[in-house]
């Protein structure tokens, strides 16, 4: 089911709201939801359907587009925001589709607001999983600290972070965007440009519009220096490590799981990057699966 939610006044949102699909009885009941909150820039929909397919075996789903992305609202000159509210509209989500307590997985950017879920609204957290994505201090040391400063972005990306509003034809855009998958996928496994391509394309119907829309660097991250309080976190958290990640490349996972601490677990994706390919799909969904069913293991007791 999609739906439209008001975040606040001429601000809507697009929700996508699936249920969980009939599963074979051995595999038990079906668990909390799970909200997926995507990164920077990006849509919903580019959260694989092939990875919300295989979570539905026993979940409940929920995907939405970001304020500036897809479908939602795309104002940021008349409704400029910030990345906390960006947080905030997660939780009005929750609301929204009458959920009390989800599992929320956030990748990239949506790490960032998913750990700012954890350290403001834990009651509303079944469990955590956070994907190609730092603690909320970023690539510095914590205070204090000898700790030298985290890797940055390759080379290759910032650049083409440099091109990303350049005005482009629609052909030109989807010629772009798929170099730029092929540049966040890194080298761990195999790129098919045919199947970003069709990702694209999906992104661009879905959307409306071709022309590059990239706000979420202007929205003022106040807020977010909160690295320090990670470390009261207790909803078990999966923290994901993507070794080709040309993002945020280790020691960005293991930093993060440490910051978090004992609630954390880190577990390592092989060949993984910073982009959703379907050969990463199988073994992704996977340890999300098994680390929400540990997580309600424990909610249970």
């Amino acid at each position: 089911m999609e739906r439209e939610v008001e975040v606040e006044p001429g601000v809507h949102l697009w929700v996508q709201d699936l249920p969980a699909t009939p599963w074979p009885t051995d595999t038990g009941p079906a668990g909390e939801p799970v909200l997926l909150v995507m990164g920077a820039d990006d849509a919903g929909p580019t959260w694989p359907d092939a990875l919300v397919d295989r979570l539905r075996t026993r979940h409940r789903v929920i995907r939405y587009d970001h304020r500036d992305t897809g479908r939602s609202t795309h104002a940021f000159e008349e409704h400029p925001y910030g990345l906390v509210d960006l947080a905030a509209d997660a939780v009005t989500v929750l609301d929204a589709c009458g959920v009390a307590r989800a599992h929320a997985v956030g990748m990239a950017m949506g790490g960032s607001l998913v750990q700012l879920l954890l350290l403001d609204h834990p009651q509303r957290l079944a469990g955590a999983a956070l994907l190609c994505t730092t603690a909320l201090e970023g690539t510095t040391a914590p205070e204090g600290t000898d700790d030298p400063p985290l890797p940055g972005p390759s080379l290759d990306v910032l650049r083409m972070w440099q091109e990303m509003t350049d005005p482009r034809d629609e052909r030109g855009e989807l010629a772009w965007r798929v170099e730029y998958r092929r540049r966040l996928n890194g080298g761990g496994v195999p790129f098919d440009g045919l199947e970003f391509r069709a990702l694209e394309q999906r992104l661009i119907a879905h959307a409306g519009r071709s022309d590059a829309v990239a706000v979420h660097a202007q929205a003022d991250p106040d807020g977010l220096d909160r690295g320090g309080e990670l470390s009261s976190v207790t909803v078990p958290t999966l923290v994901v490590e993507a070794p080709e990640d040309p993002v945020y490349p280790p020691p960005h996972a293991a930093h993060l799981a440490e910051r978090i601490g004992p609630a954390a677990r880190l577990v390592r994706v092989p060949g993984m990057g910073h982009a959703l390919p379907s050969s990463v799909v199988v073994p992704l969904a996977e340890v999300l699966l098994a680390h929400a069913a540990s997580a309600e293991g424990a909610l249970r007791g």
